[in-house]
């Protein structure tokens, strides 16, 4: 069996476990703001969960290739698979740079749906994206660290066994690098509220379990220590590449179900005697999101291609997830303009989708900081902060 062949079956078998979860299960979800427990343990058990960890781990063994195919599938189905995106590129980071000891405890576990690990917490309220400013500090104090601090914007923490945080063990004023005195943490959620963190949701216009986090000498055993001290920014940059393309592939998921709502519904709506397809005002935007999607969908399998391959690929991950978010907005406000006022209607799942994918505008990293980072790393051109 050929790679094309392998992909298309995991995405006949995703389609298959995505049709006992339609769009009124999403769309409750939405309303009440509940966690998709059930589809969870399916995917879990169905193994594209545990996908990217090896098979000696109990994983399935596969790329990111395939891992691409399973998110981009849960959105063109119009699922929300943010429950499974993030265990998916969390989980390198304890596979790249855990020990042995740390593989072997956590990986099985996670493979099987015994643990989750949906959670990253790296964000601050006043440093952003500004990674390398963050100001929580883990102090080592005997056997263990002593957290204290501020993240926010922490996804599914109360839906998490277990969660990777990047804290400062070593004073701004003293590091050799921006790069330097931060460190990764391999956090067990489980009764962490009873040791020292108080977790606050916040009220957001997606169902994404967003948290902001307070640390109060919350103890984390040495461990736990994910990496080298002072150099877990390393830790989670491998993280981000693979995080910036599995967003991409879950644009390109929502591009594509904007479009096949937008072709149905301009076929089967007869306004002035005629389908309203028939009137190049309505088609050719439908036809411009269809082209922006299947090149952005390049630019997505040639950066997992890359990931896959061991090389760097920072630049392709970047474009990929800008390119995607970009399609997926575009064909969400075209589907949205060809339903017209019904596009509006919960009834009809746009408005929700919409406002789930207008999140990778500014999510997990903002389009200008790709645009910098392509100006100053790619182009050669002088850094602008």
């Amino acid at each position: 069996m050929n790679e094309q062949q392998h992909v298309g079956e995991i995405r006949d078998a995703v389609r298959a476990i995505c049709a006992s979860y339609g769009e009124d299960y999403w769309r409750e979800l939405d309303k009440t703001g509940g966690y998709p427990t059930e589809f969870v343990k399916e995917i879990t058990k169905s193994g594209f969960l545990g996908c990217l960890i090896p098979e000696t781990y109990g994983g399935a063994g596969l790329g990111l290739e395939e891992a691409c195919a399973v998110l981009e599938e849960i959105s063109r189905s119009g699922g929300h698979p943010g429950a499974a995106h993030a265990q998916m590129y969390v989980m390198g980071s304890v596979l790249r740079h855990g020990t042995e000891a740390q593989k072997q405890h956590y990986l099985p576990a996670i493979a099987s749906g015994e643990l989750r690990l949906q959670s990253f917490g790296v964000t601050e309220p006043t440093t952003g994206t500004d990674t390398t400013s963050l100001k929580t500090s883990a102090k080592r104090v005997g056997d263990k660290y002593l957290i204290n601090g501020q993240k926010v914007w922490i996804s599914r923490v109360q839906h998490s066994d277990l969660m990777v945080l990047l804290a400062r063990t070593k004073p701004i004023e003293e590091r050799s690098s921006k790069t330097d005195g931060l460190s990764c943490f391999i956090v067990d959620l489980r009764d962490a509220e009873k040791r020292g963190l108080t977790i606050k949701p916040i009220d957001a216009m997606i169902n994404h379990h967003a948290c902001e986090l307070f640390f109060d000498d919350f103890e984390v055993p040495a461990e736990n220590l994910l990496g080298e001290e002072h150099k877990g920014f390393r830790v989670i940059m491998d993280g981000m590449n693979a995080e910036r393309i599995l967003i991409g592939a879950e644009c390109i998921g929502d591009a594509r179900y904007f479009i096949d709502k937008a072709v149905a519904y301009a076929n089967e709506r007869v306004v002035f005697g005629r389908p309203i397809g028939q009137n190049q005002g309505v088609s050719f935007p439908i036809a411009t999101c269809y082209a922006q999607t299947e090149a952005a969908a390049l630019m997505v399998d040639k950066a997992a291609r890359l990931f896959d391959a061991g090389v760097p690929c920072g630049a392709e991950a970047n474009m990929a997830k800008m390119l995607g978010a970009d399609a997926s907005w575009k064909a969400g406000d075209t589907c949205l303009q060809t339903h017209g006022g019904f596009g509006m209607s919960r009834e009809y799942h746009i408005e929700r989708k919409l406002r789930e994918t207008r999140l990778y505008q500014i999510a997990p990293i903002s389009t200008n900081l790709i645009l910098s980072h392509i100006s100053e790393h790619v182009l050669g051109m002088p850094r602008s902060f």
